[in-house]
């Protein structure tokens, strides 16, 4: 190899970038201790902005295109280099590609829960997470506080930062919109679109990037406030909590009467919610109907409380049912769960009995006859 050849392979005359990383924001061209080469060629793609930077100092900028480097388009280098009427040598430079393509699929999240102060909830921390874009605007800025001299500078290098800055830009937001929180899902929109203005604000002067794209994906309130949401959810569907009650019990009977394995114990089952469900329909016999006190424990200010009344109990297949108070008891022979041999006590008595042949209840099982029919006109 010749003197020349040895020359000619120590100095560079292409200069470019081929990025296939879709993440790197900033790259040094690896110049080495070689010298570039007066009329070398610097090859800026779509997407790129090319920075020439001599003994520290930011020169040229060159936008995407195709270039031949002399003083005609070196203009800062040359002055600083003291070129005024062209240069002949090679020189040394440091040539840093920035791209100016989006930086997509970024994400962003709350560290820790905000607290907010809510109208309807008092105070409650809540938590947010979505998406952003990132891109070089000024790769002047981007350089001087950012770079520095690394030969690498990616999205991922900055990304705590940018996190950062967005979750205390968040909470900015929630603080200035004062949103409560069930009206936090229909205010995304409004939200990202906040977000990414006062981002933008923080880092666009400072560092020379922009965000075009911030999204609120999600904003999501403690586990404890969302079961309570869940239990007013499932409240507000059910309706009338009596009346659906009312509707349990009877489909309980109805399935327990159409279960003849049940035996024994499927009738008590029915005489026990045929007791309840006439206690629901009178709430106001018996203790421990919905809306009154139980007894012995009368409501503040409220009258004195009525004689007591009698306590009746049904032995059903071997066992004792109640009290039941007698409306409750006329209720369930009306509906058939106690009948005419049905044995039954009181402290009136004194014995078990057969219902039909209690005084008190005998005429519930007698049969109406109707009247004569009126005499023929």
């Amino acid at each position: 190899m010749g003197l020349f050849d040895v020359l000619r392979g120590e100095l560079i005359d292409i200069i470019e970038w081929i990025d296939d990383s879709n993440r790197t924001l900033v790259w040094r061209f690896p110049r080495h201790q070689n010298e570039i080469k007066n009329g070398a060629q610097l090859i800026v793609r779509p997407g790129q902005i090319a920075v020439l930077v001599n003994g520290g100092e930011l020169a040229d900028v060159y936008e995407p295109g195709h270039y031949e480097l002399t003083t005609q388009n070196m203009p800062i280098l040359s002055t600083l280099q003291g070129w005024k009427y062209g240069f002949e040598s090679p020189f040394k430079a440091e040539v840093y590609f920035v791209s100016t393509k989006q930086v997509t699929d970024l994400k962003w999240g709350t560290p820790n829960p905000i607290m907010l102060r809510d109208p309807e909830f008092g105070p409650i921390r809540i938590r947010a997470f979505g998406s952003y874009t990132l891109q070089a605007v000024d790769a002047k800025a981007l350089l001087k506080e950012l770079v520095g001299t690394d030969a690498e500078f990616s999205a991922d290098d900055i990304t705590e930062l940018l996190r950062s800055i967005i979750g205390s830009s968040f909470a900015d937001i929630l603080g200035k919109l004062q949103v409560p929180a069930l009206d936090l899902a229909s205010k995304y929109t409004e939200l990202s679109e906040a977000l990414r203005s006062e981002v933008v604000e923080r880092i666009d002067d400072e560092y020379g990037l922009d965000c075009p794209q911030l999204y609120v994906v999600n904003i999501s309130l403690p586990e404890a406030v969302e079961k309570a949401l869940d239990t007013r959810t499932s409240m507000g569907v059910i309706g009338n909590m009596n009346t659906y009650q009312q509707y349990q019990m009877g489909q309980a009977m109805t399935a327990a009467a159409e279960n003849p394995a049940g035996g024994g114990a499927a009738d008590g089952m029915g005489l026990g919610m045929g007791f309840a469900m006439a206690s629901r329909m009178m709430p106001g016999q018996g203790g421990g109907a919905p809306g009154i006190p139980a007894a012995g424990m009368p409501a503040a200010g409220a009258a004195p409380p009525p004689p007591p009344v009698a306590q009746w109990h049904v032995a059903v297949n071997g066992q004792t049912q109640g009290p039941f108070n007698m409306e409750q008891l006329v209720a369930a022979i009306g509906s058939g769960d106690v009948g005419e041999g049905t044995m039954v006590w009181t402290a009136a008595i004194g014995g078990w009995t057969a219902a039909a042949q209690v005084p008190q209840l005998a005429g519930y099982f007698q049969a109406a006859t109707p009247p004569p029919p009126p005499p023929a006109s």
